[in-house]
């Protein structure tokens, strides 16, 4: 545990300590978690504690209350409240999948579909935090979307964030288990589907397995039962020139492009990410 005399020490000297406590507890990234923690107990950036900042004793508890909730595996996401992600900071509570840079592949391939087309119309499923949606209305100033979730609390914070970033009148939330409760038809439809496998829940970091929405990661034994809805029914709710594009989780494109082309699409494509995995799977009718 930190010292109770932590509140005289400079920044340098808590972040050291904090260090240690955190690699004690098994954490990889000790250093860099430590720091992301006092700075924002601070209210400064990560180079001003460079200079040595001297920590007040109000401070230093929250610090070292921050410190024990990261040593439990808490993500720092959720304990600092937010997350960056295409170049935008999300709030994230429990309540939502905090989001990760291999999900900034899907909004960069959606981007670059939306790119020619001067009003799109764009499904979100399952948005969350409403990452995805949020990233590419302010990207694609003249897309139309519609972001459905299931959960109550994550549409509440997925609006705040549209509130905050400006764009809530070009999304339209909307509690749904799949697609809006209407006829409506898009050009685009996207989703970071739950893709863990029933199975591969306990393999995973004690950060996700623990803390984040399981909802929101395992659907199926397989992993593959969203994406598979996804595919049997999206066709009636595309325009004819129309994509879907799902995220998946490594190994899986080939069972997913399958998925689709079993539901009628005949112009399929993997996407990779930064790490050359496939990412993200795009169906077309043609």
């Amino acid at each position: 545990m930190m010292t109770q005399d932590a509140e005289a020490s400079t920044s340098r000297s808590i972040l050291e300590e904090a260090s240690r406590v955190l690699a004690g507890a098994g954490i990889e990234t000790a250093r860099l978690d430590a720091e992301v923690l006092l700075a924002h107990a601070c209210g400064v950036s990560r180079s001003a504690l460079l200079m040595g900042l001297s920590i007040d004793a109000d401070i230093a508890a929250n610090f070292r209350s921050m410190v024990g909730r990261r040593a439990s595996r808490e993500p720092v996401a959720y304990i600092i409240g937010s997350r960056e992600f295409f170049s935008l900071d999300f709030e994230v509570t429990p309540a939502v999948l905090i989001p990760r840079p291999e999900t900034e592949t899907l909004v960069a391939a959606a981007l670059k579909f939306l790119a020619p087309r001067r009003a799109p119309r764009v499904l979100d499923i399952g948005t969350g935090s409403g990452a995805i949606a949020i990233a590419l209305a302010a990207n694609a100033p003249g897309a139309k979307i519609i972001a459905t979730d299931i959960s109550k609390e994550a549409l509440e914070v997925a609006q705040r964030n549209a509130i905050r970033h400006r764009c809530g009148d070009r999304i339209e939330f909307r509690a749904a288990d799949l697609f809006p409760n209407d006829d409506s038809r898009f050009d685009l439809i996207v989703s970071n589907p739950p893709y863990v496998a029933a199975a591969d829940l306990e393999t995973l970091q004690p950060e996700i397995r623990l803390h984040e929405p399981r909802l929101a990661l395992v659907f199926g034994a397989d992993g593959l039962d969203m994406s598979r809805r996804i595919a049997t029914t999206s066709r009636m709710r595309l325009d004819s020139d129309g994509a879907v594009m799902v995220e998946i989780g490594a190994g899986q494109a080939t069972a997913v492009e399958a998925l689709f082309r079993r539901a009628g699409f005949s112009n399929i494509d993997a996407v990779r990410d930064l790490a050359r995995l496939e990412r993200v799977i795009s169906a077309r009718l043609a």
